[in-house]
Parts: structure tokens; sequence; C-alpha cells
């Protein structure tokens, strides 16, 4: 069981990493936008886009903190 947690963990990190790496392109990009050309259309577009980003990076770590938990409710039950 606990190879299949850490397999598990391993994925939700690196999901992790792609909706933080997501977020912060959109970040970048939004202020790109605002700084050649002032459009306030596009600038809110890439915003929602940032912040769907960041929801589910949190979204992810709150998923990766349970399984932490559930590997030491195991761990400690096992012995």
């Amino acid at each position: 069981m606990n190879y299949v947690l850490i397999a598990v963990l391993v994925v939700l990190c690196i999901m992790v990493v792609v909706s933080l790496v997501r977020g912060i392109v959109a970040f970048l990009k939004t202020t790109k936008i605002d700084l050649e050309t002032g459009e306030g259309e596009t600038v809110t577009e890439m915003q929602a886009v940032q912040n769907k980003a960041m929801f589910s990076r949190i979204k992810y770590q709150a998923a990766a903190i349970g399984v932490v938990v559930l590997i030491a409710v195991v761990a400690g039950s096992s012995q």
C-alpha cells in the first residue's frame, strides 16, 4: 500500500509544479500584455487563467498533504 501512496504523492507533486509553472507563465503574460498594450480585456482574461492555475496548485498541494498524512498513519499502524 505504501508504494501506491508514494506513487500518488509523486504524481501530485508533479501536478503542483505544473500548476505553479502555468500560473507563473500566465502572470508573466499578463504583465507583458499590460506593459505593451495596456488593454484591459486581455489582461482580465489572463488574470482568470492565472487564478485558475494557482487554485489548482492549492488543490494539488492539499491532496499531497493528505497523502503524506495517510502514509504516516499507515506507517504508524504497522509498527
